[in-house]
C-alpha cells in the first residue's frame, strides 16, 4: 500500500512538473452577468471585459489614451479625411481557424451597419462603403470627414468575429460567438459562469499565460470581495471604493486604479413612448429643480468615500474638452422649491429605475434622500442590470440611473445618446439644433472646432437635461498578490496579455 501511495504521489508530481506554465486558470469577479456576447448587439460594461478575451479589434488604445496597433498594424487617411486605410497584420486567423483577411473586415464593419439590433450603428453611421484593395489592405470611406472614425475601431465596432460563424449562426451567434482574440468561446451558464480557453492559433500566443479564464458574475461587492479573500476568485473590478483602504493593507492581495473616461447619470424620459408624460419628463423646469436638489460631493462621498470626481458633463472637468462655459452647478434646495412651485407640482413622484450593482442602488437611496428635502417624492425600482437595459431601450421608465465606460473620444460618449433615433438614446430626445453640433463635432478633425461644437451641444444638453450627469468613478480593481503583469486602463478594460499568476 505504501508503495502504491508513493507511486501516486510521484506521478502526481511529475504532472504537476510537465504541466506548461501557461496552464493556469484565472477567476475573474463581474459586477454583473453580462448581455448578449455579440459585438454588434452588446451594451454592457463587463460584456467589454469578456470581449477583451475572446475578440481582438483592429486597434486599441494606450494607457494614455493613444490609438496603437493590433488587427491593423498601420493606417493613413487620405488628403480629404474621407478614406482610412488599415494594413491588416498578416497570419491572424479566427477561433474555428478561418482566416482574417481585408475581405473579413468589410463584412464586420457591414454587419454592424446593417445587422438588425445592431447598437454599433450610431457609431459608425458617417461610413457609406469599404474597400477590399488588397487581402491585407482595406479602406473605409466616410460620407464627410469624421474625426472619432479611428477611436471607434478601438471597441466594440473594430471588433472582428468570424464571418464564417457569424452567417451560419445568425440571430445565434452570441451563444456561441467565434473571434480572433486569444481565448476562445467554451460555456456559459447564465448568472453563474462564462468560460474561455486559450486559442492555441493565436497570433500573439506567446504571451498568453493562462488556458482559461473564467468569468463569474457577483452582483454584491461585498460578496465578490469574500470570493477574491476566500481564494475562489483571483481578481475582481469595480472594488467598492469603502474596501479600498483594507485591500491595500492586505499583503495576500494588490489593488489598482485609475480615473474613468465615463461617466455614472440619471437619464431622464422626455420623448420615448408613455411614460415620457409622467412630471419629471414632460416639464423641464422639474428636471431643473431635480438636479438642484443634489448635491453631487455629498454623493461622491456617501457612495465613493470621496474618491470619484463630481461632475455634470460627459466628460469630467479635468478633461481638456470638458465645456468650461458650464460649471457643475451646487445644490440649491430652495431654488429648487420655487421650480416646483412654478410647475404647479410642489411634490412630484419620480419612478428612479436602478440596477441592482452596489454602487448603483447606493446612488439611488441617497438621490432619494436628498431630492426629498426639495420636495421629491423618488420610488426605487431595483432591477437587475441586463433587464434594466431592455426596460430603457423600450422606454419603460421615467428615470433611470446608468454608468457608462466611456469612450476615448467624446463623441462615444454624446453621440449614441443625443442623436435623433440612436441606439442608447434612451431619453428619446430629439433636436434638430442638437443633432447639428454632433454632427458639426464629427466633420473636423481641427479640436478647436470640434470643442466649439461640443459647446454649443452643451448649451441644448443643459437646458433640456436628457441626462443630468453625476459624477466620474475611479476604476478600482482587487487582485491575488501572485499574479502579475496587470496595467490599469481608463476603460476600466483589462487586457490579459502578458499576465500571470
Amino acid at each position: 500500500m505504501l508503495r502504491k501511495t508513493t507511486h501516486g504521489l510521484l506521478a502526481a508530481l511529475a504532472l504537476l512538473v510537465a504541466m506548461p506554465a501557461g496552464a493556469q486558470t484565472l477567476r475573474f469577479g463581474l459586477a454583473e452577468d453580462p448581455d448578449a456576447l455579440d459585438p454588434a448587439l452588446g451594451r454592457t460594461f463587463v460584456g467589454r471585459i469578456v470581449f477583451s478575451a475572446l475578440c481582438d479589434k483592429l486597434v486599441d488604445i494606450s494607457p494614455d489614451l493613444k490609438v496603437v496597433p493590433q488587427l491593423a498594424t498601420a493606417w493613413s487617411w487620405s488628403a480629404d479625411n474621407k478614406a482610412l486605410t488599415l494594413k491588416l497584420r498578416p497570419g491572424v486567423t479566427f477561433q474555428d481557424g478561418e482566416k482574417f483577411d481585408a475581405e473579413a473586415v468589410k463584412f464586420n464593419i457591414e454587419r454592424y451597419k446593417t445587422m438588425q439590433g445592431s447598437q454599433r450603428r450610431g457609431e459608425l453611421s458617417a461610413v457609406t462603403t469599404v474597400d477590399v484593395v488588397d487581402p491585407l489592405t482595406v479602406r473605409i470611406n466616410t460620407t464627410a470627414p469624421f474625426a472619432p472614425l479611428l477611436a471607434t475601431l478601438t471597441d466594440r465596432s473594430g471588433m472582428m468575429v468570424s464571418p464564417k460563424a457569424a452567417k451560419a449562426l445568425g440571430d445565434k451567434f452570441a451563444t456561441a460567438p467565434v473571434c480572433s482574440g486569444p481565448f476562445k468561446f467554451v460555456e456559459r451558464v447564465a448568472q453563474d459562469r462564462i468560460v474561455l480557453e486559450k486559442y492555441d492559433g493565436y497570433w500573439d500566443k506567446a504571451n498568453i499565460h493562462f488556458q482559461k479564464i473564467e468569468f463569474r458574475p457577483f452582483i454584491d461587492a461585498t460578496v465578490r470581495l469574500a470570493n477574491l479573500r476566500s481564494g475562489q476568485l483571483d481578481m475582481l473590478e469595480r472594488l467598492a471604493a469603502t474596501d479600498a483602504p483594507s485591500v491595500q493593507k492586505d499583503k495576500t492581495l494588490k489593488f489598482g486604479s485609475i480615473t474613468e473616461i465615463g461617466y455614472y447619470g440619471i437619464d431622464i424620459n422626455i420623448g420615448h413612448g408613455e411614460k415620457a408624460k409622467s412630471a419629471i419628463g414632460s416639464n423641464p423646469k422639474i428636471r431643473e429643480a431635480f438636479e438642484l436638489s443634489l448635491d453631487r460631493n455629498g454623493i461622491n462621498k456617501a457612495v465613493f468615500d470621496g474618491l470619484a470626481t463630481p461632475g455634470n458633463q460627459w466628460v469630467a472637468p479635468t478633461n481638456p474638452n470638458y465645456v468650461k462655459a458650464f460649471p457643475v452647478p451646487k445644490r440649491d434646495v430652495a431654488k429648487a422649491k420655487a421650480l416646483l412651485k412654478e410647475a404647479g407640482n410642489p411634490h412630484p413622484v419620480v419612478n428612479l429605475v436602478t440596477p441592482t450593482t452596489t454602487d448603483a442602488r447606493n446612488i439611488a437611496q441617497v438621490v432619494q434622500a436628498m431630492a426629498k428635502d426639495a420636495g421629491f417624492d423618488v420610488r426605487i425600482q431595483a432591477t437587475e442590470f441586463a433587464t434594466s437595459l431592455n426596460m430603457a431601450d423600450k422606454g419603460d421608465f421615467e428615470a433611470y440611473i446608468l454608468a457608462w465606460s466611456g469612450r476615448p473620444d467624446p463623441d462615444g460618449n454624446l453621440y449614441s445618446f443625443y442623436a435623433c433615433k440612436a441606439p442608447l438614446n434612451y431619453p428619446g430626445t430629439c433636436n434638430p439644433a442638437l443633432d447639428e453640433a454632433l454632427k458639426d463635432s464629427r466633420l473636423t478633425t481641427n479640436l478647436a472646432d470640434r470643442q466649439k461644437a461640443w459647446e454649443r451641444a452643451a448649451g441644448i444638453i443643459m437646458a433640456e437635461r436628457p441626462i443630468i450627469y453625476l459624477l466620474h468613478r475611479k476604476w478600482m480593481w482587487a487582485y491575488n498578490a501572485k499574479l502579475t503583469g496587470f496595467k490599469e486602463y481608463p476603460d476600466g478594460l483589462v487586457r490579459f496579455q502578458g499576465m500571470k499568476l
